[in-house]
């Protein structure tokens, strides 16, 4: 009789090491057995099958995940070459000299500065949006999604401080006022456009959504009020605003009413923000993320999946490193664009809210224009840009808000009210399209046509020239379109 190989089992009692030996011998085969048996033959093979024993390891933790333990590493030769390959912009790159020397030369003149340094700064989003993919294979995609969005932001956010510390505050709300538009209608729209041109339709995290619905509501809203109240006790006199900031016939500490209102308003926004990215991220119960969701799209698990398997192009340290010389570079070329912004509008006559609402937030979206590349038909929208906006709107004006009240600068969140019903009408348009979770073609093309409907009446717009008076700093003149 052939041997029979009989696995070592730890003894219990119920069953002896005795009474399964007997029960071999006698051609029978007990369900513990066989379990036993197959549970052996299960790990046999994995020890054999290297691929198979890393789908049945344990998942890494964080921490271990950061460091890429478990994974082939990168160079630091190799690194570089990635991040500063990953795009054909990046030749651009190679203007950023000659942008300086522009600026501090002036032979050739401002409107030549404003589009050395336009073009400068265009392929620092390519390199943001890809180390961003790159950190996220370190991270996994609920950390990796809000480094994403960060770093995608990176560039407005530099221009807007830049414009707050320089007291261009009319200017600094229509650019809030653009980001969060161009993120709202023309980037999802231009992706469901593309990406639903060969499908049916395409699906959205229903989760997401419907959080992601609140906060853009509560964002906008957060808007409305100090706009009606404006409304309020503006409409009480028919007298204008003075170019002090005040109103006659009103309180003489207008001014200060809205900035302490507006800060007030800043800090509820920031803990709504905060509060909801650690629902997200981290929501209640043992185990659970957006990943385990019962109505979790299932190409966002396998896209989780293949974040855990693909192998990074760049090292982690290399990529931290090259992005703070990116966003050091950037910074010092926004700050010699918004130098030139006020002579090439004086020359060129576009007015300030066209400049912020559109050519400013442009910046973002031509990179992204330029390199997109077809890709497969796939059910899984994109729509990361609603994210931007929600953070843009909910984080970074509430940010400028409380930093420009450390700096000494007057901002506020008195906006005009143009800019206010624009975005009431972006984000029920955006809310209503993606309200089942879903998405195609024709409803990418409806953002695109709102947002050039958008676009064609802010070239008419010149701006309300009271509330502009509200934002002037200390010995600042009133300027006029």
């Amino acid at each position: 009789m052939a041997e029979r190989r009989i696995p070592h089992v730890r003894q219990s009692s119920s069953f002896t090491g005795h009474q399964i030996i007997s029960q071999e011998c006698s051609g029978q085969h007990s369900p513990i057995r066989a379990n036993l048996l197959s549970t052996t033959d299960v790990v046999s093979v994995n020890l054999q099958d290297p691929e198979a024993a890393k789908l049945l390891s344990p998942r890494k933790t964080s921490w271990a995940r950061f460091l890429g333990r478990g994974r082939k590493p990168v160079g630091v030769i190799q690194s570089l070459k990635c991040i500063y390959g990953c795009s054909w912009l990046n030749v651009l790159l190679l203007l950023t000299p000659v942008a300086w020397w522009a600026h501090f030369d002036g032979r050739l003149g401002h409107t030549a500065g404003f589009a050395l340094s336009f073009l400068t700064i265009i392929p620092h989003e390519c390199l943001f949006d890809y180390c961003g993919e790159q950190m996220a294979l370190y991270c996994g995609k609920d950390f990796g999604d809000l480094i994403t969005i960060t770093l995608n932001n990176a560039v407005e956010v530099t221009l807007a401080i830049i414009l707050l510390l320089k007291c261009e505050l009319k200017l600094l709300q229509s650019t809030i006022t653009g980001v969060v538009l161009l993120h709202l209608l023309l980037v999802p729209g231009a992706s469901f456009l593309t990406g639903g041109a060969r499908i049916w339709e395409q699906d959205l995290h229903p989760v997401h959504t419907e959080l992601n619905h609140t906060l853009l509501t509560v964002g906008v809203l957060a808007l409305l009020l100090p706009a009606s109240f404006y409304a309020a006790i503006s409409g009480s006199t028919a007298n204008a605003t003075s170019t002090n900031g005040d109103l006659p016939g009103l309180a003489g500490s207008t001014q200060m009413d809205f900035l302490s209102m507006s800060r007030g308003l800043a800090v509820v926004l920031l803990l709504i923000y905060i509060c909801s990215q650690i629902f997200r991220h981290n929501p209640p119960g043992a185990g659970n993320n957006s990943l385990t969701h019962s109505l979790t799209p299932a190409e966002l698990k396998a896209y989780e999946e293949k974040l855990e398997r693909e192998e990074p192009e760049v090292n982690q340290w290399v990529c931290i490193c090259a992005l703070i010389v990116g966003i050091a570079i950037m910074t010092v070329t926004s700050e010699w664009l918004v130098d030139s912004i006020e002579p090439v509008r004086n020359i060129s006559g576009i007015t300030s809210e066209w400049f912020g609402l559109v050519l400013i937030p442009f910046v973002s979206f031509s990179a992204d224009g330029v390199t997109k590349e077809p890709e497969a038909p796939n059910t899984l929208a994109k729509a990361e840009a609603i994210d931007l906006s929600i953070q843009f709107i909910l984080f970074w004006m509430p940010f400028l808000v409380l930093l420009g009240w450390w700096t000494g600068k007057p901002f506020n969140l008195l906006f005009d009210f143009f800019e206010v019903a624009l975005l009431l009408g972006a984000c029920f348009l955006v809310n209503f399209v993606t309200a089942d979770s879903k998405t195609n073609w024709a409803e990418g093309f409806i953002l695109l046509s709102f947002y050039a409907m958008m676009v064609l009446c802010t070239w008419y717009y010149t701006g309300e020239s009271d509330i502009s008076s509200l934002l002037l700093c200390p010995g600042q003149p009133a300027t006029s379109d």
